[in-house]
């Protein structure tokens, strides 16, 4: 990409936008096209419609979506699998019509079957049945990368799929309802520590293995990946640090980031999800892209951001 070309990046508020929002303009991308969802609903054709015809981006980061964690997605699964269709097919179709050079589109470890062999590897997909807690945002990915390989395909459109493993970091989402495991987890050492609470319970045995990765790395990851010619031709791409801990671990981690000096408790009559989910990151390996932050360090700037949000708005925890 030259440093002038009209880039949208949908999505950009969200924790994996804002990332590559950044990168962007750390690179010198400054012809970014910005929208917030009151501003564009992506989940309205029309509204696409008008955008792209009238913006005429020439590349797009589909990074918007309706994200969250078991809690979210066991409690509104018709919200998850209606809203993810609706935002990438309009995207990805829109994009093909006004002639967008080049599309990335953002998937998500957990399209893998809930039994993958591990670490799991791109020719996994589809082998086997999802996880159910997460079935209906993972069922929308699935058919996300797909309208994506089909578009290529058939209309010779140059639009790259990658799956990221489990991303946190800043602009991360805190909300106990609607978090994943890494800034729930923040959240609730946070307060414990803050109210002098002798215990922290959590959902699930704390056996389960999950990878992370930092939100920053992602991006690094995507706009590395949007300037390789030949991207597409690689088919699905995965994304991740290559390694994994334990969600005890992680808790025991967070604790000690975060200064909370009490016992962690897991209750096991809660879901844990999938036992593991690592991915094999060997064909990004070999195309010459790697992750460089460091869970522990990633942890501790996502946390001092949460501390400095806490600040400024008196309604969040510290």
């Amino acid at each position: 990409m030259n440093t002038d070309a009209r880039i949208y990046v949908a999505g950009h508020r969200g924790l994996v936008g804002s990332a590559i929002t950044r990168r962007l303009r750390s690179l010198g991308y400054n012809n970014l096209i910005l929208r917030s969802s009151s501003e564009l609903d992506l989940r309205d054709m029309g509204q696409v419609e008008r955008f792209f015809r009238t913006e005429r981006p020439e590349y797009v980061f589909l990074a918007a979506a309706k994200v969250g964690g078991i809690l979210a997605n066991s409690t509104y699964p018709a919200e998850f699998i209606r809203d993810n269709l609706a935002i990438q097919t309009n995207v990805i179709h829109y994009a093909y019509l006004n002639n967008v050079r080049k599309l990335l589109f953002l998937g998500s470890s957990c399209i893998y079957p809930k039994h993958a062999p591990q670490p799991m590897q791109e020719e996994h997909l589809m082998s086997g049945y999802l996880e159910p807690t997460n079935e209906p945002y993972a069922i929308a990915k699935i058919a996300g990368l797909k309208m994506c390989e089909f578009y290529n395909r058939q209309y010779g459109t140059d639009f790259v799929s990658v799956m990221p493993t489990n991303i946190y970091g800043i602009e991360d989402n805190f909300d106990l309802q609607t978090s994943h495991v890494l800034p729930a987890l923040i959240r609730k050492f946070a307060e414990a520590k803050q109210n002098n609470q002798p215990t922290v319970e959590l959902w699930g045995s704390g056996t389960p293995r999950r990878e992370f990765l930092f939100s920053d790395d992602l991006a690094d990851a995507c706009v590395y990946l949007i300037n390789q010619p030949d991207a597409s031709n690689h088919g699905l791409i995965n994304i991740g640090a290559g390694v994994d801990i334990t969600i005890f671990e992680l808790a025991q981690l967070i604790g000690e980031i975060v200064g909370y000096t009490g016992e962690i408790v897991f209750d096991s009559t809660k879901p844990d999800g999938a036992l593991r989910k690592l991915l094999d990151v060997s064909k990004l390996t070999a195309m010459g892209w790697t992750a460089t932050t460091l869970l522990r360090e990633g942890i501790k700037q996502t946390y001092d951001w949460y501390c400095d949000k806490c600040k400024e708005q008196p309604g969040m925890t510290l």
